[in-house]
């Protein structure tokens, strides 16, 4: 093949591959419009329709979350929500943003030992705004070596649900529900209907839902719930460990207080002026 016969046919492929471009790109335009539009004005009117509800029944609905050292923080919805929206020529976002309120008498107030784990659970307190480390405790160094921790405060929430052309599907985020952190879902446009809204209005109420679960193998489900089960029975011994040693400190300050200290030294009086046998 000569040169020429090379770039003709190179061109040729090239100009092929950008009218497959184009009309992928018109197919994706048009699902925006015919099909992701309309939903999104669905699932807004849905979303005003929950929120306006649950603003007057207001059910008591519980979130757990887990801080590593420190035990589950338990906070209630407080269905404060607030639907904002934002709308460009080729992309679309809402968002429902709202709170919990940290239950704190339900939550732990832990004792937490050493340095570096107070540090760890000190910081995580407060990139989750839930307050301070209390009654902290030094060492003759100015360290803090103990330190108790009793979470406060409120933990923003929130639901994010965008569309664009580009990529012709529904993007869902979930800020702090399951866990301190954002999880998501990425829906095809075939899939954006009421069904999904139900879903999504079961998992923000944390009722029974499968909006995040994914199709896994029985062998693969059956082993991840495995894991979460061995994840919990540790959690629970790690904290009846903590609660024993905890118990075990408070005998030995008992034992060495002043008054034990002085029943001491009597018993060594006794046995040294026991005359000899």
């Amino acid at each position: 093949m000569g040169l020429l016969d090379s770039l003709e046919q190179e061109a040729e492929k090239r100009r092929s591959g950008e009218a497959d471009e184009a009309q992928r790109r018109a197919e994706r335009d048009e699902i925006y419009r015919m099909q992701l539009e309309p939903a999104m004005d669905a699932l807004q009117a849905y979303l005003q329709r929950f929120m306006a509800n649950l603003k007057i029944v207001a059910p008591r609905v519980a979130l757990r979350h887990p801080i590593p050292g420190y035990g589950d923080v338990v906070a209630y919805l407080d269905h404060d929500y607030d639907l904002r929206t934002s709308k460009q020529t080729q992309a679309r976002e809402i968002k429902l943003v709202s709170h919990a309120t940290v239950a704190s008498a339900e939550c732990p107030s832990a004792v937490v030992r050493g340095s570096g784990k107070i540090k760890t659970v000190a910081a995580l307190f407060q990139r989750h705004r839930l307050g301070g480390m209390l009654a902290p405790e030094k060492d003759p160094g100015g360290e803090v070596v103990a330190a108790t921790f009793k979470a406060k405060g409120r933990i923003p929430l929130g639901l994010t649900a965008s569309i664009d052309a580009a990529s012709a599907q529904l993007k869902l985020g979930f800020a702090n529900y399951d866990d301190f952190t954002t999880v998501g879902r990425v829906v095809p446009a075939a899939q954006v209907d009421e069904a999904l809204f139900e879903e999504i209005g079961r998992y923000l109420l944390r009722e029974p839902n499968s909006l995040l679960r994914e199709d896994l193998p029985d062998n693969i489900r059956l082993h991840l719930k495995a894991k979460v089960q061995q994840q919990e029975i540790r959690r629970r011994w790690e904290a009846r460990i903590e609660t024993l040693q905890h118990e075990e400190v408070a005998m030995l300050r008992r034992r060495y207080t002043l008054a034990g200290r002085i029943a001491e030294a009597f018993g060594r009086l006794r046995r040294w002026r026991r005359p000899a046998g």
